[in-house]
């Protein structure tokens, strides 16, 4: 697929070829990138509205992947994403039929092939720079928060596992996201894409590796990243072998030359470059340590202070609930994870339930003495679970009242001593036992 060597491609390398033009043209969808652009933020409308018919509608008459599909949510392997990629992988196996029976007589597509190497390149490349650079700044993965470290580790899912295990290091997080901005920062210029893409290759395997082996739900997107990398990869697979295997020199790479010349082309080519530069790196950057700032002073938790409190008194309706195992009205413990968000130690359903812990939102109103509750941790419900008042009997004990499921409740609250050995964040060189 060589721009520098328009010669007769054998058959099946034309057949895989227009297969693979097909996919990952859909796959990636090169237009959505234009939706990056402000202003253009919903251009791209009409065609995900006709993909989304067409998943659907494929789905019903042939893949049966589940009924009703759900859309990605956060996780990116839902029945929606495979009903698309069987429709992807069928559609694009179809058109290269066709494509193969009316232009059999062309022996090669060095063009094309120049522009779908670009595409992709540019692919990794924007993928590489948005992981990496919210990685450089400890953005994507946080440091475990209370309700996390009272979290028993039997209990968690092993994606969150995962997660908790990168955020808890700042330093190895860090380290991630440089390796990822390397690579796409070296995958804009030609001279350094074979560079990028050992890099890029490095990262994703690993990244597909952590999403397969902790069940991550971005297998597929993250699939497609180390994909596209070794499409490119494989095209340079003899130059790298004479140099990496055999010990020879290499011939410098053309695979990457435009078959274009002129001030035109110059001109867009170094236009495009800008503002992929611009928008892909610059601002990212820029947005990111911002939110780096806001994040290393964050306000202040009220009227509790952030941390883990006891529950030392939990009366419904006048009765005291002493706190028996299995119980799953009682709270067992209270916690207050930042000024936004806490969970109790409770499988009561009316809290959003994860980990065998019910998170919520919560926000104070000094002037009241009052504490409103939602029951999710993020900004999606508006209905609150309960309105509580509140009293402050010292720094470390507090009471709660409220109506909960109609029946009045009196919590009393005990700050916790209870400490995390995991919050140390403790580091030795020298160690004289094993830890």
């Amino acid at each position: 697929m060589s721009a520098s060597k328009p010669t007769s491609w054998p058959v099946p390398l034309r057949l895989l070829f227009r297969f693979l033009c097909v996919y990952f043209v859909l796959q990636i969808a090169p237009w959505e990138w234009l939706t990056a652009i402000p202003g253009l933020g919903s251009i791209t409308a009409p065609f995900d509205r006709l993909v989304d018919w067409a998943v659907r509608a494929a789905n019903a008459a042939v893949f049966h992947v589940r009924d009703p599909l759900v859309l990605p949510n956060g996780s990116g392997d839902t029945s929606w994403a495979w009903a698309q990629l069987w429709l992807y992988l069928s559609f694009s196996a179809l058109i290269a039929v066709v494509w193969s029976v009316l232009d059999r007589r062309r022996t090669a597509y060095p063009r094309a092939a120049y522009w779908l190497r670009t595409i992709v390149r540019y692919y990794v490349a924007v993928a590489a720079l948005r992981y990496g650079i919210i990685k450089l700044f400890a953005l994507q993965m946080v440091f475990p928060s209370f309700s996390n470290l009272a979290t028993p580790l039997g209990d968690l899912l092993p994606m969150r596992l995962s997660w908790l295990f990168i955020g808890y290091s700042t330093p190895y997080q860090v380290f991630s996201g440089a390796m990822e901005m390397l690579a796409g920062m070296l995958l804009l210029w030609r001279r350094t894409t074979t560079l990028g893409l050992i890099l890029a290759t490095a990262a994703f395997s690993n990244v597909v590796m952590i999403n397969l082996a902790y069940d991550v739900p971005v297998k597929l997107y993250a699939s497609h990243l180390l994909l596209a990398c070794v499409f490119l990869l494989v095209q340079d697979a003899p130059r790298l072998f004479a140099m990496l295997v055999l010990n020879r020199g290499a011939s410098p790479a053309t695979l990457y030359d435009p078959p274009y010349s002129g001030t035109r082309f110059t001109v867009a080519n170094w236009s495009t470059k800008l503002a992929v530069v611009l928008l892909w790196l610059v601002m990212p950057t820029y947005q990111s340590w911002q939110r780096a700032k806001t994040n290393a002073t964050p306000a202040v938790a009220v009227p509790l202070a952030a941390g883990v409190y006891d529950v030392r008194r939990f009366v419904v309706s006048g009765d005291t609930l002493p706190p028996v195992a299995g119980e799953t009205t009682r709270w067992r413990d209270f916690i207050i994870d930042n000024a936004m968000q806490g969970s109790v130690g409770s499988t009561d359903t009316l809290f959003w339930q994860r980990y065998r812990r019910g998170h919520f939102r919560y926000k104070a109103d000094t002037l009241s003495r009052t504490l409103t509750v939602w029951r999710t941790s993020f900004l999606q419900d508006s209905v609150p679970v309960f309105a509580a008042r509140y009293a402050l009997s010292d720094s470390g004990t507090a009471q709660l009242w409220t109506k909960f499921r109609g029946d009045s409740l009196y919590v009393e609250l005990v700050r916790s001593r209870r400490h995390f050995q995991l919050a140390e964040k403790q580091f030795h060189w020298l160690s004289e036992y094993n830890r």
